[in-house]
This record gives C-alpha cells, sequence and structure tokens, in this order.
C-alpha cells in the first residue's frame, strides 16, 4: 500500500492530491485517456529528466545529423517562378480580414500566387550557425530551429499545375511529383468527408520528420513542440493566403494513415499532424458563418456566474 501511495498510483480519500485527480477527470473525461495521459506524461520532464537538453556533448557527430531539407532526387520536378506575387497589403488589413473560409468559388489559383505562398510560408529565410552546423529560419518561429515539418500540397486547381500530391522543396523552390492525380471527393475523404476541403483549390498536409527534433531534444514533451510548430505555421500560412487574397482554413480532422500514403510518407517517422487549405473565397458560399445578432447573444454565456466556477 504504501509503495502505491509513494507512486501516487493510489491517494488518500479527501487528500488535495484526490482532489486534484477528480478535477482532471472532470475537464479531460472526454478525451481521456490518450490526451490527458499525454499533457500529464509529459508536464515537467525535461526537469526530472537525467539529460541536460542544453548539453553541447549530447549532440551527434554531423555523420548522424538528419539533412536540413527533405528532398526527392528521383521525382519529377516542376520549378516554381521566383517573381512573387503581391504582399503589400497593410498588416492591420491583413490581421483582421484573416478569418476561415470553407465556401471557395471555382476559380482557378494562379501558380504565381501559391509560388508566393509557398516560399513565404515554408521556405528558408536566412541560414544561421548553431554550433553544430548550419540551422535555417523560416517566417515562424521553430523550436531550435529544428524545422522538423515539410510542406506536401495536394493540388487541385491551380493554373499549370496537373491535379496531384507534391513535396515542396524548399531549398530548390520546386515541387516534387509524390502521386499523380486528386479529385475533389478524394480530398473531402481524406479530410474527415468534410465536403468544403474538396472545393478549395489546393490543400496543405504538414508531416513532422522526428529525427530533426529528437536528434536534439530527447524529452517526449517535445512532441508538444511539433505540435505547436505546427501552429506557428498554420498562422503565416492563414495570414500570407489572406494578404494574397485568398481564403485560408486549416483541420485537424482527417485520415492519417490514407494521406501518409499518398504523400508518399511511412507514417512512422515521417507523419502529418495538420492539413491547411485556400482557395478564393465565396463569401455567400453555404458553409460560410453568419455574424452574431443579438438574439444570438441571448443563447450566449458571456463570463461566469460567481460561485459557479
Amino acid at each position: 500500500m504504501a509503495v502505491l501511495k509513494e507512486a501516487e498510483a493510489l491517494l488518500a480519500e479527501d487528500s488535495p492530491e484526490a482532489h486534484h485527480d477528480e478535477q482532471i477527470d472532470r475537464h479531460w473525461s472526454a478525451w481521456a485517456p490518450e490526451a490527458p495521459f499525454l499533457h500529464y506524461a509529459t508536464q515537467n520532464d525535461y526537469l526530472d529528466s537525467e539529460i541536460n537538453i542544453q548539453d553541447p556533448d549530447l549532440m551527434p557527430d554531423l555523420a548522424q545529423m538528419p539533412p536540413l531539407f527533405t528532398t526527392y532526387p528521383d521525382a519529377p520536378r516542376h520549378p516554381l517562378p521566383r517573381s512573387r506575387a503581391g504582399l503589400r497589403a497593410p498588416y492591420e488589413q491583413v490581421l483582421h480580414a484573416r478569418c476561415t473560409h470553407r465556401s471557395y468559388t471555382r476559380d482557378a489559383v494562379s501558380l504565381e500566387t501559391l509560388a508566393t505562398l509557398l516560399c513565404t510560408v515554408f521556405g528558408p529565410v536566412d541560414f544561421i550557425d548553431s554550433g553544430h552546423g548550419a540551422l535555417y529560419r523560416r517566417t515562424s518561429p521553430s523550436g531550435g530551429s529544428r524545422q522538423e515539418l515539410d510542406a506536401y500540397l495536394g493540388a487541385l486547381n491551380v493554373t499549370g499545375l496537373a491535379p496531384g500530391w507534391y513535396h515542396y522543396n524548399g531549398l530548390e523552390h520546386s515541387l516534387e511529383l509524390r502521386a499523380e492525380g486528386l479529385t475533389r471527393d478524394e480530398t473531402a475523404h481524406l479530410c474527415a468527408d468534410q465536403d468544403w476541403a474538396g472545393e478549395a483549390a489546393f490543400v496543405v498536409v504538414l508531416a513532422a520528420r522526428l529525427e530533426r527534433m529528437s536528434v536534439k531534444y530527447r524529452t517526449p514533451r517535445c512532441y508538444r513542440v511539433c505540435l505547436l510548430n505546427a501552429g506557428h505555421l498554420g498562422q503565416t500560412f492563414a495570414l500570407t493566403a489572406t494578404a494574397l487574397g485568398l481564403g485560408p482554413a486549416q483541420t485537424g480532422a482527417f485520415n492519417d494513415a490514407l494521406i501518409a500514403e499518398r504523400c508518399g510518407l511511412d507514417n512512422a517517422g515521417h507523419t502529418p499532424l495538420y492539413v491547411l487549405a485556400a482557395g478564393h473565397p465565396n463569401p455567400s458560399g453555404p458553409n460560410e458563418p453568419h455574424l452574431a445578432t443579438l438574439a444570438t447573444f441571448t443563447h450566449t454565456p458571456l463570463h461566469l456566474t460567481p460561485g459557479c466556477e
């Protein structure tokens, strides 16, 4: 019994620890056991670990370092235009205009616009000396500048680009063909049968190459950082798409295994985390939200009633 208590497998009734456990169960029960296990199992693990994540002696030698960029040398290539589409919209205008769109027109997105979006969000800004070789920066923050997230494009309605799956090669600024053919129905099915996804001009799958992160950071908590990094890229994608006149969207609901297969990923060390999308928005489309009215707020609690927390 004492051993179980010491290991916190048993909690004394009415103890502070037991009350906290009840709170956890109340707030996390809808996602139990997977989500709370990930969250609490990785709390402070970098403090509890005997590994000093900043210790330079733990870094592998150059021969063991994963490459900075994912490339597919034997894949057919589609070079992207180097000219930039306009990104001169004022920051405040872009920030407040950004919203998630779920309805799109049938107008194709130009290759120049797509190229600008991919380069701005996923391409290198510059290279830095990490003390163990070069790393690169993007326009979004990345934990340790590991840049473990690769971008895979599902093209549906892009001028001059055949429908299919491509990898964005940020080093060359090109698209590498991974699989030919892509339909609206397939795209919707891959995104958990969400019809709006098939209406977009293209989708972008963010896939984590885990070794780029784990080669430096050995603690499980760093998986959280991969998820946060995906969010950083998603926000920059949304703002850049808005500045280019596109309607951005994003979803965490997708069929991991099928998307991995279509992108040519092993879904082990190289696995999808997030799906982004864009196209020309249709403000009057059936999936666009309506602005809240006074009647809406009569059914909306805006704050906690004192004593009810």
